[in-house]
């Protein structure tokens, strides 16, 4: 299997559903699964306690739409995602050149979003809505070598 030398994922960001009903999936998820979610004031719920991703959350499909349209509904002639997963690479610009290259077509290109994180957006071939990001507050810490 070989990638190409400009998509270097370093590891999977987060993944979680497109939630269109929230009051369902907060039962299925925290309820019937007993996962602990940290609730932010908007009702976004994710946790970074999960083995397997650096983060999961159950993110609104309005939060989807805003992050990839800038409002609040999902366009009409757009499959709606019922997932999103976010690649972690060093260099977000470079990884998204090399997708339009290949003839992908972001729905959001090398934005900073407010918490911090570099991220460009498209629908893979799945519909999934795949993040190609740089998260630094999800990196690794780097020891310093000792002197």
């Amino acid at each position: 299997m070989t990638k190409p030398s400009r998509l270097k994922v370093g590891f999977i960001a987060g993944f979680g559903p497109i939630v269109a009903d929230a009051k369902a999936s907060r039962e299925f998820y925290r309820s019937t699964l007993g996962i602990a979610f940290h609730e932010e004031k908007d009702g976004y719920l994710h946790t970074e306690a999960l083995d397997g991703a650096k983060a999961f959350a159950l993110w609104p499909l309005s939060h989807a739409a805003r992050s990839c349209y800038g409002r609040d509904d999902w366009p009409s002639g757009v499959p709606v995602p019922q997932a999103w997963i976010e690649f972690d690479v060093d260099d977000v610009a470079e990884a998204t050149m090399a997708l339009v290259e290949r003839g992908y077509r972001p729905l959001v290109s090398v934005r900073t979003e407010p918490w911090g994180q570099t991220v460009t957006r498209l629908l893979g071939p799945e519909g999934l809505l795949v993040g190609i990001t740089y998260t630094p507050f999800l990196r690794p810490k780097r020891r310093r070598a000792a002197r």
